[in-house]
């Protein structure tokens, strides 16, 4: 483009912005006068990340950087024209920018840019519902991703953030703890607003208790956006995943007058008695020594508070999910667990385990005093 041309633009902008941003057009000016592109790129995005510029950012990016794009670092490119598809006037407006971005940066030395872009532009068709197409935009984005050694956090973040996104549309609520949790892992938990982080433990927190494929929420019991339910309305919720986390039937029962204000959990109120029931289960297991893990049903019955007739069902569903490994003898109405799945503990859960060592630390010198009395001469010191 004519310098000439790119520097009476640059003085239009400059007029038509702030005062306090208007210094800011005469270090572009320069950066560009002298093709220090890499400065250049950093000072619009600082601009660009500036709120009073917002009204700039689709005039800049069509009219200055896209003369340059090729020469500055593509994923720097395309997070300037993220910011600048702020503000299209609507999301089809936003689709068409973004996909000829997507275009631009289809290139095999800048993959990691058309990831970025391409997940941009599956997140703008999720919100027009078009999800077939952006499932093949995330598939697309994911095989690329999986191709390489490394790519910058935020490549995956956004990738993650929309994946758990489509998950979450579609009802499937496994696959969207999984990936929202991989999104928390990538960036830093101070750059969400206390909303969206409330928003997002609320989201995780349904998911996990609805979802059928998952029984163990030691991640989401672990992670710190699990606090921001603290002294809110949805603070009951943080209590019933722990309360399904130690198969507390009787904390179940006091909380279960709240399920009625999460429509999914209540829509899956039969399931989720099914599910503690399960963990209760899991939890009475935990609860014996090893040597005592054969348990009868009624026993089972008593500490699970399922009927009889329904036990053997109900260790059969957990055998089949992996929670726990044994066998049950019909006869005798008997089921022999040897082997319980991990979990995350509370202090209770420790201070069991405590006791039991503590038990196990007497068995072991009660027998070292047996084998010394009767050994007596044979044993030496």
């Amino acid at each position: 483009m004519d310098p000439e041309v790119v520097s009476n633009f640059l003085s239009e902008q400059r007029e038509n912005a702030p005062e306090d941003l208007q210094q800011s057009f005469l270090t572009i000016e320069d950066f560009w006068d002298r093709k220090l592109w890499h400065q250049l790129t950093d000072v619009l995005i600082d601009y660009f990340n500036t709120p009073a510029s917002a009204q700039q950012r689709l005039p800049l990016f069509r009219h200055f950087i896209l003369t340059f794009a090729e020469k500055i670092n593509q994923l720097k490119f395309v997070s300037l024209g993220l910011l600048a598809a702020t503000q299209c006037s609507d999301d089809q407006e936003c689709l068409s920018f973004l996909t000829d971005l997507t275009a631009k940066v289809n290139k095999p030395a800048s993959q990691d840019a058309y990831v970025y872009a391409l997940v941009a532009a599956s997140d703008v068709k999720l919100r027009l519902q078009d999800f077939a197409s952006a499932r093949k935009d995330l598939d697309t984005a994911e095989s690329i991703l999986d191709s390489f050694d490394s790519v910058e956090t935020e490549v995956h973040a956004a990738f993650y953030r929309t994946n758990a996104s489509y998950y979450q549309a579609k009802a499937e609520f496994g696959s969207y703890y999984k990936n929202a949790l991989l999104y928390l892992a990538c960036i830093d938990l101070k750059s969400l607003t206390l909303e969206d982080a409330q928003s997002r433990a609320y989201d995780l927190s349904i998911a996990a208790l609805v979802s059928d494929s998952i029984y163990n929420f030691g991640e989401l019991l672990l992670h710190p956006i699990l606090d921001s339910l603290n002294d809110t309305q949805h603070s009951w919720l943080r209590d019933l995943l722990f309360a399904f986390n130690r198969g507390d039937l009787n904390a179940y029962n006091v909380l279960e007058v709240n399920i009625s204000k999460a429509p999914l959990l209540d829509e899956h109120k039969t399931f989720l008695w099914q599910k503690i029931s399960l963990s209760a289960l899991t939890e009475a297991v935990f609860r014996r020594p090893p040597h005592d893990r054969a348990m009868t049903f009624q026993t089972i019955s008593q500490e699970t508070k399922v009927q009889p007739h329904e036990i053997e069902i109900l260790i059969m569903k957990a055998l089949s999910l992996g929670l726990v490994k044994g066998s049950i003898d019909q006869v005798k109405e008997i089921a022999q667990i040897n082997w319980v799945q991990p979990k995350v503990l509370d202090m209770k859960q420790i201070d069991n385990m405590r006791l039991r060592l503590k038990d196990w630390d007497s068995s072991v010198n009660q027998l070292g005093n047996w084998i010394e009395g009767v050994g007596k001469d044979v044993w030496a010191a």
